[in-house]
């Protein structure tokens, strides 16, 4: 029984790592550290005819600017969800070069139209699949309220 005893205790012996394998592992934790993740605000402004894309720093001070204009030649296709799609490729090698990982998002559309245009939704999808968390989605669209006399004149024969 005596020498099943030693025999236990060598085997944990034997397992304790050396002074050296334990100080390997450390510098390897130390350069195997994680880069320091920070957040940004994307503001987008999508209507029927144009994607805006527009992302600051808490602060406000802009980091990147894309619109649908700038990636297509074609005035039709300024707000199609695939230029949507590109200009979100496009975002994100800028936002991956200074370690922006988390986006509240702002959504704007039209000022009294049906809501936001389509290429803002495509935006959001394409930039949280390349691995963007988003902490919030607003929708900041502006509602008239009353305002002046809208264009037309009234229907129906005047006497």
């Amino acid at each position: 029984m005596a020498e099943q005893k030693l025999k236990t205790n060598e085997t944990k012996l034997d397992e304790i790592p050396s002074k050296e394998e334990v100080q390997d592992s450390f510098e390897e934790s130390k350069t195997s550290k994680k880069k320091k993740e920070y957040t940004g605000m994307l503001y987008l402004y999508s209507s029927f005819n144009n994607t805006i894309a527009h992302v600051t720093d808490m602060s406000g001070e802009t980091i990147s600017r894309y619109t649908g204009g700038m990636l297509t030649k074609q005035d039709r296709l300024k707000a199609n969800p695939t230029t949507g799609m590109f200009i979100a490729k496009k975002l994100a090698e800028d936002l991956n070069e200074l370690g922006i990982k988390n986006l509240y998002v702002k959504m704007r559309g039209k000022t009294g139209g049906t809501g936001v245009g389509p290429g803002a939704h495509m935006v959001v999808k394409t930039l949280s699949k390349d691995g963007f968390r988003v902490i919030s989605m607003n929708d900041v669209t502006k509602v008239p309220r009353g305002g002046p006399k809208k264009k037309g004149g009234r229907r129906g024969r005047r006497v």
